[in-house]
């Protein structure tokens, strides 16, 4: 689609008139298209890179997986490389400065500031910043007449600012292909995608004031008012800039945070009347059938997640979810879909509760998948056994969320008044996204904080039914949980509980619990050598520094909690890195 867009744009790039009229193709209409150019060839040289990269990954760990399911040492693969330690250690794993990236900046309980970018993610968002603010003034005659300086700088901030929408709209999508095929989080790529929105939005409004400033000049401000309410072109385009200059004004984390599901409904809003002004902003102009890439990328990740709950939740009863109240202001949320999917760690999910509200979704991680058998029954209603007829599989899968504001408060609320603390009411469950195996890793720690256990429980039970099987190269497995409460433990007990009771867990699973808060003394209790509990914080680098001390072949850290637990697990692995193999997996979501 981009490669046809730029073809069609060479060959009819025009220049318009102070009417708007074409009047034919300019030296600086083809420069403009030659910097369109290299912003899409700068996309395919780091998607194409990240591919490459990315196929490499899997190769080896597919070749140490293979290699190691029979190999209790794994000695060749615990040895670290000393390139990509550093590698990873100063670049991919870092972050900005010295080690905050995922612990907030908070002005007060509610208002959030946001979080700072990875080095690696401020090096890419600098680099394209940087050329874009080049592209809009280099080869422009500065020295030329006013006029015609304003025209080549609106032209050619219009076409960028066009451009950019491309990745604009493709980052957003919860479907996003690159997500996948260069290995990045859609964390990331909304990173990314509210970056280049800011971008779009400059260029626009440089777009906008080079016309207006050389108006004023010819005509004066009437003229520009005039102009705004007799020009099709003009006033469209008015709107698009006031439209993107309303994203830009609310989108800021603070309100994100604040008003989030207000936020999102604005921003569809303003992107869809922005989209709609450009459209006819550029109906005589080439650049039209770029924003045509736009819309259609727009319309087909839009039919994807329709088609997506079509066919989970549509018929055969339809989705219905089972709400519970646990303790610590938290919910089981058990899902019984009509449709459900293979499950896998590292998945997760968007729920719609068309009970609490029809346009809104939130993602939560899968912690717990199960396949119940209900047997056939007669035609006079009497229950059916014969092992002979085929039986009626309903999968469910379950999540824990915690109580939070808006959406959470809602559903726990519902929760907490119903007779027995649980209900159940129709869903719509839109997935599965996401996935991450930890398969080929000899030693697996894995960090979680409150409800980032929900994370971590898939791949405990993936893990350790593996190391039984002999499908894994895992040897050892400790799970690190930190909770507030030990009442806490109750969200997960079940599961935890049938874990404990799988085959061989105890030669290759040690779990260790943390009571951040406990309430007296007796809550600590280990309840075995395998199972651990103690009060207070761990000591993370120390943690993580005594299980690659005594841990087999290649290693992995996967984290999901709070930023804080976050930034002290990725300073541990960064400083292990050098003296062993080992990456790290950390798993958020922020918006």
């Amino acid at each position: 689609m981009r490669w046809a867009l730029l073809a069609v744009l060479a060959s009819t790039a025009s220049a318009a008139g102070p009417a708007g009229a074409p009047t034919g193709p300019t030296e600086a209409d083809f420069e403009n298209v030659h910097f369109s150019r290299i912003i899409c060839w700068t996309w395919v040289a780091c998607v194409g890179s990240l591919v490459i990269y990315q196929i490499i990954v899997h190769s080896v760990r597919y070749v140490r997986t293979i290699t190691c399911l029979n190999n209790d040492t794994q000695r060749f693969f615990a040895r670290s490389r000393p390139t990509h330690a550093l590698l990873k250690r100063d670049f991919i794993d870092a972050p900005l400065l010295h080690m905050r990236h995922h612990r907030e900046f908070k002005l007060s309980a509610a208002l959030n500031v946001g979080t700072l970018p990875s080095r690696i993610q401020t090096l890419y968002l600098a680099g394209y910043l940087a050329m874009n603010v080049a592209f809009c003034v280099v080869s422009i005659d500065w020295s030329g007449v006013e006029k015609s300086v304003a025209s080549e700088l609106r032209n050619r901030t219009g076409v960028l600012a066009v451009m950019n929408m491309l990745p604009l709209f493709l980052l957003a999508g919860r479907n996003n292909p690159l997500i996948k095929w260069c290995g990045i989080s859609f964390d990331t790529f909304n990173l990314l995608h509210r970056w280049i929105g800011r971008v779009v939005v400059l260029e626009a409004l440089a777009h906008t004031l080079a016309w207006m400033v050389s108006k004023v000049h010819q005509v004066g401000w009437s003229g520009v008012a005039a102009a705004m309410t007799h020009s099709q072109l003009i006033m469209t385009g008015t709107i698009g800039t006031v439209a993107f200059l309303g994203l830009l004004f609310q989108s800021p984390s603070v309100l994100r945070h604040a008003f989030y599901e207000t936020f999102l409904h604005i921003h569809i809003a303003l992107a869809g009347l922005a989209v709609g002004a450009v459209w006819i902003h550029l109906k005589t102009l080439p650049q039209q059938r770029i924003l045509m890439g736009v819309i259609a990328l727009w319309a087909m990740e839009r039919s994807l997640r329709l088609a997506r709950i079509i066919i989970r939740n549509v018929g055969r009863g339809g989705t219905k979810v089972d709400v519970e109240v646990l303790p610590g202001d938290a919910l089981r949320v058990t899902v019984r879909m009509a449709r459900p999917w293979k499950f896998h760690p590292g998945q997760h999910a968007y729920l719609y509760l068309p009970t609490l509200g029809w346009w809104t979704s939130h993602p939560f991680s899968l912690a717990w998948s199960e396949e119940e058998q209900e047997g056939l029954t007669s035609e006079k209603g009497l229950v059916v056994h014969n092992q002979d007829i085929l039986e009626v599989k309903k999968s469910s899968m379950s999540m824990i969320i915690r109580r939070r504001t808006g959406f959470t408060d809602k559903l726990y609320q519902k929760a907490d008044l119903s007779s027995s603390g649980k209900f159940t009411t129709s869903a719509l469950v839109e997935g599965p996204y996401g996935h991450q195996s930890l398969s080929s890793y000899g030693t697996v720690i894995l960090f979680a904080a409150g409800v980032g256990i929900t994370h971590q429980v898939p791949h405990l039970r993936h893990l350790v039914a593996g190391f039984d099987n002999g499908t894994v190269a895992a040897r050892r497995v400790t799970l690190i949980w930190m909770i507030q409460s030990r009442e806490h433990l109750e969200w997960t007990s079940s599961w935890m509980n049938s874990i404990l009771c799988m085959p061989r867990r105890r030669e290759v699973l040690k779990i260790l619990i943390f009571v951040t808060r406990p309430r007296s003394p007796t809550e600590i209790e280990s309840p075995s050598g395998n199972v651990k509990m103690f009060a207070g914080r761990p000591n993370v680098r120390a943690l993580v520094e005594g299980e690659l001390e005594h841990g087999v072949g290649a290693a992995v850290v996967s984290v999901c909690g709070t930023g804080s637990l976050a930034d002290d697990v990725r300073r541990a692995v960064r400083g292990s890195q050098g003296r062993w193999n080992v990456d790290l997996c950390e798993e958020s979501f922020s918006w």
